[in-house]
This record gives C-alpha cells, structure tokens and sequence, in this order.
C-alpha cells in the first residue's frame, strides 16, 4: 500500500523504553479533493529514511498497516491501529517519469478510420 502527498511535519526519532527501540513520525497531507493528513510511523533503522526531506516535499511512502489487540485491566478488550512506513521516495520524479513513458506511448498510437466500423 502507499500513501501520496506533500510532508506537513516531520518529527524528531525518539527513543523509547531502555533505548533499544526508535521511533519517528511524518504527517503527510493527501492530495485530493478532500485531503487528509496522516501520520505514518518508521521504526528502528527505518527512521534515517526520513533525513533527506523537508516540510512540502511531494513523497509516496510504501506502508503496511498494524493492528493490535489489548486487554484492559478491567477486562475489556481494545483495539488499536497504526500506518508503519517501509520506503520514502519523492513523487515529483515518479509522475515526470511516468507521465512521458504514458506519452511515448500515445505518440505511436494510430486511431483506426471511422468508415471502417462494424456498427
């Protein structure tokens, strides 16, 4: 799965527990028309990943999404969610490249003649 947009925030990588575990969060805002901003989470050695972007930078991040389950001590069980992000590349270079392979493709189309249809 992947989430596209522009980067809203990027988080400093925070330690957790004894120091064995990083954590860094980026919220990325969707461009549609409704946008949404979603926080994307990398751990561990993931975190470096995000270094090399600043705020506004058009990324695509490849995620998975994790789901956990928690028993309360009152018994009750709770159910949590959270995006982890794998990979971070820039989209602006992505869609350039995709647009002229889609535009090499349209030049050698021929459009058939129209005297020549079944119907």
């Amino acid at each position: 799965m992947e989430v596209t947009g522009r980067i809203k925030m990027i988080d400093t990588t925070k330690t957790i527990g004894t120091g064995s575990f990083r954590k860094r969060e980026v919220v990325v805002t969707t461009e549609e028309q409704y946008p949404q901003h979603i926080l994307v989470e990398f751990t561990q050695d993931k975190c470096d990943l995000l270094n090399n972007y600043r705020i506004n930078d058009s990324v695509k991040i490849s995620i998975n999404l994790r789901g956990r389950e928690w028993v309360n001590p009152q018994g009750e069980t709770k159910y949590f969610n959270s995006i982890q992000g794998w990979r971070i590349e820039n989209s602006t270079s992505t869609n350039t490249q995709s647009n002229e392979s889609s535009n090499q493709s349209n030049d050698s189309f021929i459009p058939a003649e129209t005297n020549d249809l079944p119907f």
